[in-house]
């Protein structure tokens, strides 16, 4: 996507160097030592790619084993304690029995395990994951996330993971960097950057929102065809922007009950899991999602064409911006806790 994750992977691992300019005070700390100079050998990192890069004629042993018997002859293990090794990563990633068996024998999530296994088993000071989840299933992704958060608990080992999923981030991360073109947009914890997005970017990025044109004046914000009062920690911001609400913060009702309110109609329902997405247009010809439960559906008898009055309960205001033309990365970065 341009943001640049791959490439600062690249340089925290060594595989690359950084630009000196315009900072060429620029460093690298792994627990608070520089290793901007030191050879990617001597880093002590373990990288997982997206696609495994596993040795297709390798068996998952010999792939596991790998990083340690190609060790400098000073700094190798020997065989019984690369064999203990291994056996111990085996179990570690759940795939004990299956020592034996080639890559093309293995399901998407086995390999993906077996990629782990490998980048660990040299004890690296940081785990580097470059979308590791990227090319499997749904299903699979989100139990290998569950099981991923779970290890890296116990490994207590400095992870940095890159992806686009941002439940995916939101779920792994004890810190969340935002990244666009090479930019960082905001850093902060999953609730932090979910409930207070520092810009425009941000907010799209973590999760659907209804967008409105708008214009901040005098303490409230005109949109579509309501005026509400404006957040006073936000009043830096004034004239042309836009108006972000997320489907949960739209509320429905068949009535206005003389409130603030837009009316629109029921364009269509979609009803999953324990919400029901309701997509409207309104009077003005805006397009609206809003996410309501199943137990508030039943009642409003809701169906296609139905009239109904729509109120944002929750708004983010932003002073507008030429629209995104490319998707932010998120970067989770799970924090060891030593």
């Amino acid at each position: 996507s341009g943001s640049g994750k791959t490439t600062l992977l690249r340089i925290i691992a060594g595989l690359e160097p950084a630009d000196p300019a315009p900072h060429p005070e620029g460093a690298i700390y792994f627990h608070s030592r520089d290793v901007a100079g030191i050879n990617a050998r001597d880093r002590q990192v373990g990288f997982v790619f997206q696609h495994y890069a596993l040795f297709r004629h390798m068996t998952v042993f010999e792939n596991i084993a790998f990083g340690l018997r190609v060790r400098r002859r000073r700094d190798r293990p020997s065989r019984s304690e690369i064999r203990s090794r291994v056996q111990e990563l085996l179990e570690l990633v759940q795939l004990e029995g299956l020592a034996q068996r080639f890559p093309n024998q293995l399901s998407g999530g086995q390999r993906q395990r077996v990629a782990l296994a490998r980048a660990l088993a040299g004890e690296p000071k940081v785990l580097l994951l470059d979308e590791p989840f990227g090319a499997l299933d749904a299903k699979v992704r989100k139990e290998l996330r569950t099981w991923l958060r779970n290890l890296q608990k116990d490994l207590h080992v400095t992870t940095l993971f890159v992806t686009h999923d941002q439940d995916e981030a939101l779920e792994v991360a004890d810190q969340i960097v935002v990244m666009n073109h090479g930019r960082i947009e905001q850093i902060g914890t999953p609730d932090q950057v979910f409930h207070h997005p520092a810009s425009e970017f941000v907010m799209r990025f973590l999760g659907d929102v209804n967008t409105f044109h708008g214009r901040v004046n005098r303490g409230t914000v005109q949109f579509s065809s309501l005026e509400l009062p404006f957040p006073h920690e936000r009043q830096q911001i004034a004239g042309e922007a836009r108006v972000f609400v997320r489907p949960y913060d739209v509320t429905i009702d068949t009535k206005s009950n003389g409130l603030p309110c837009l009316e629109a109609r029921v364009v269509r329902i979609h009803s999953a899991g324990p919400l029901v997405r309701v997509e409207l247009v309104t009077s003005t010809q805006q397009h609206l999602i809003s996410e309501i439960s199943q137990e508030r559906f039943a009642t409003m008898q809701l169906e296609p064409e139905s009239r109904v009055f729509v109120r944002p309960r929750h708004i983010r205001v932003f002073a507008s911006e030429p629209e995104v033309q490319n998707p932010p990365t998120a970067e989770a970065t799970t924090h060891s806790a030593n």
